[in-house]
């Protein structure tokens, strides 16, 4: 077995004990945030070694097939969460519920098939990285902010009591903020990928199944950043609509690119 290999194994069961120790801390509240963040810094230092090696032999970053691209973003989003958290206290109590949708990815990620393939030439430009990058901030924070949604919904159906996280109010609120920032990573990326188009295919936009995705997601978040400030109040319903968004954005990044027939098709 290649040594990238065994490297993403050995993250792929450091990201999910993570995931197990910050369940356990939200349902017992004995275990302290080191003993996630720990686990997941291990990981991305083993992922991004992984990454890195497969890199120097294929001499593509990994933004090609389904297997390069779900370990790029596997990567991606849990650096944003580890870092938002890291940076922002109260944004550690949205961990227990996010860390589990992140090893769904994980899972996934083990089971695509690995294979050796070649860039086609319109991934050779400059705004491609750029789009790409844009496009794994905007998710992660999307992340975040479900983490904490998913308490807030979870608290009023189930009872549940997740030690360390703050009230379904406060939780609400900080996922309405890391959403404003959201957006503006998300514009951004919309724009370096229409420069991308226009250098790859001579065209700025063309309607194609990813790029009408990728706009209603677009959509979907201006509609519930109109609706929110108006119906502050509504915490559950507010939480299902970043929900709804996250389920919009998975789909158009690990849905659509991998069953239309788009020039762009894969590449996330």
């Amino acid at each position: 077995m290649p040594i990238e290999m065994i490297l993403l194994y050995i993250a792929a069961l450091l990201y999910i004990a993570a995931s197990g120790t910050a369940a356990f801390s939200a349902a017992t509240g004995r275990a302290g945030y080191s003993y996630t963040a720990a686990p997941i810094a291990a990981a991305l230092a083993l992922h991004a070694a992984a990454i890195a090696l497969r890199w120097l032999r294929l001499d593509h970053g990994p933004y090609v097939d389904l297997f390069e691209i779900l370990s790029s973003n596997v990567w991606s989003l849990h650096l944003i969460l580890l870092l938002a958290t890291l940076s922002f206290r109260k944004l550690r109590g949205g961990l227990a519920m996010a860390l589990p949708v992140l090893s769904i990815l994980v899972l996934w990620m083990l089971a695509a098939p690995v294979k050796d393939t070649a860039p086609p030439v319109t991934y050779e430009t400059f705004w491609l990285p750029v789009h790409m990058v844009l496009g794994k901030v905007f998710l992660g924070l999307v992340v975040v902010a479900l983490g904490l949604c998913l308490v807030v919904v979870a608290r009023r159906t189930t009872g549940l009591r997740f030690a360390h996280a703050p009230e379904c109010a406060e939780a609400e609120a900080l996922a309405h903020r890391v959403m404003l920032v959201a957006v503006v990573f998300q514009t951004l990326m919309l724009v370096a990928g229409a420069a991308w188009a226009r250098d790859a295919w001579g065209r700025y936009w063309a309607w194609d199944p990813l790029e009408s995705w990728a706009f209603l997601t677009w959509i979907a978040m201006l509609a519930y950043l109109h609706w929110r400030p108006r119906h502050q109040s509504s915490t559950v319903t507010n939480a299902a609509l970043v929900i709804g968004i996250y389920v919009i954005a998975f789909a158009t990044f690990f849905g659509v690119p991998f069953v239309s027939l788009a020039p762009h098709k894969g590449a996330i």
